[in-house]
């Protein structure tokens, strides 16, 4: 399946019945719409992000639409230490049994300036939650994804995470961080398991993250996360078995 297809993607109501996928920053933006697109598609969810009233929302939209109940595990990725990484695993096995997927869609922005101005507690504060995160997240849930007949994990890139460019600081060195975690993770899995781990590029699309970059950018020109969710439904779906080691972008050029 070329690109473009994927992009187009469209599942069946049922392609995600009966797994459990975590989606980590699910509160809004793009996180949302992915909580919601697999919820759509019979997945359980696991809504994880920091802000509870924000998980509220997106939990009550998922029972108001009529897709399977979901779950919320609040977790500072800035602070969160190895022992709460095993406690959350040990919460999902024990509610849900299995894990067949995550998203990792949480990250923040930090500064755009040059490197010599950078604030060093900023680049720590990015790194923990944009890399360390992902890293320690998927290094606990592993040996759940492994007992998964069909398992995914998506990590989120960024255009400047495959080429650093001026004054992107630790969000670019973070993203640069996360294509070589992912190659890395898939080479280790490949062939041995039947987990596929991917990277998604979403391109401009109209969140939070964006207007901050872009504050100057009208947010009307852009996509709408909803408008991206065809290759995050594809890579997370049993249709997209095979694929790994992948870095894919959300949006045709």
């Amino acid at each position: 399946m070329e690109t473009q297809s994927m992009n187009d993607y469209q599942g069946t109501p049922g392609l995600l019945q009966d797994r459990v996928i975590l989606v980590t920053g699910a509160g809004d933006g793009i996180g949302r719409a992915a909580a919601m697109t697999y919820a759509a598609h019979g997945a359980t969810v696991i809504l994880h992000g920091r802000t509870l009233a924000k998980l509220d929302a997106v939990y009550d939209a998922i029972e108001k639409a009529g897709d399977p109940q979901p779950a919320i595990v609040p977790l500072d990725l800035s602070t969160a230490t190895a022992m709460e990484y095993q406690q959350l695993a040990e919460t999902i096995q024990n509610e849900f049994g299995h894990l067949d997927g995550i998203l990792h869609n949480a990250g923040v922005l930090g500064d755009i300036t040059p490197l010599e101005m950078y604030d060093p507690d900023t680049w720590d504060f990015v790194m923990k939650i944009n890399l360390r995160a992902p890293f320690m997240l998927t290094q606990a849930l592993l040996p759940m994804l492994k007992q998964s007949p069909d398992a995914s994990v998506i990590f989120t890139t960024s255009s400047v995470g495959r080429r650093a460019r001026a004054f992107w600081g630790a969000y670019a060195a973070s993203k640069c961080g996360i294509e070589g975690l992912s190659q890395m993770l898939a080479d280790e899995l490949m062939n041995t398991s039947n987990i596929r781990v991917n990277c998604i590029n979403p391109g401009a699309t109209r969140t939070r993250m964006r207007a901050e970059a872009y504050p100057g950018e009208n947010p009307a020109s852009l996509k709408a996360p909803e408008d991206i969710m065809p290759l995050y439904l594809y890579l997370m779906g049993p249709d997209s078995l095979g694929k790994t080691g992948l870095s894919l972008d959300a949006q045709a050029r």
